[in-house]
């Protein structure tokens, strides 16, 4: 039975992804699994069930992720001893790692992609697009390096998100998925000095 609704969830997954969601039906998600709409709805109730399945999906794995990497899986309100904790060695591994994970591990792939081609179709959609993949990692950084007591943590935030962001892109249109990686881990490497350099600096300051 499990293993029937993660197959469901992993192929509608990878419909929406190619096509969008709004353009995939169950008929469509049925057929790709050799089954009836009937024996699909056994699992779901339609494809909006699916859809809040795989939300869900994602926002366990996030917390996984986080936690593997100890690395706070709340916000800095819910938990600011850890984020005044968190390493920044741990930092930097969890950005490395969560960059792979968004890139090679099929079913967060194929989430990313999804919410890339309806970000601007669906309210709802961009939100999520926003939370993921944008404007979430971004705080979520931001909040980090200002309990790190590091200068302009928004500013800081972004100079270290933008090249995760730009290198999904160079990733998937690259036929050389080891170079992008390279690339990017020698980027954040040399961001994550300078970080620490800065750091040093506003200590020195007084700031």
């Amino acid at each position: 039975m499990a293993d029937t609704r993660e197959k469901i969830l992993n192929t509608a997954l990878q419909l929406f992804a190619k096509g969008g969601y709004e353009a995939v039906s169950v008929s469509d998600i049925a057929g790709a699994l050799g089954i009836t709409k009937g024996a699909l709805y056994r699992h779901y109730q339609n494809k909006r069930d699916i859809f809040d399945s795989i939300v869900r999906c994602m926002e366990e794995r996030d917390a996984e992720q986080a936690a593997e990497h100890g690395v706070p899986e709340g916000t800095a309100e819910e938990m600011p001893d850890a984020y005044e904790e968190a390493d920044p060695k741990n930092i930097l591994a969890f950005s490395k790692a969560m960059f792979r994970y968004w890139t090679e591990d099929e079913f967060a792939s194929n989430f990313r992609k999804m919410l890339t081609l309806e970000q601007f179709r669906s309210p709802e959609m961009g939100r999520l697009y926003q939370q993921y993949l944008v404007s979430g990692p971004v705080g979520y950084m931001a909040d980090l390096f200002a309990a790190q007591n590091m200068p302009r943590p928004k500013e800081l935030a972004v100079r270290f998100y933008a090249q995760m962001f730009l290198l999904y892109s160079v990733y998937d249109g690259t036929g050389n998925k080891n170079a992008a990686l390279a690339l990017l881990d020698d980027l954040l490497d040399r961001t994550a000095e300078q970080l620490a350099a800065e750091k040093k600096r506003g200590k020195k300051n007084g700031k």
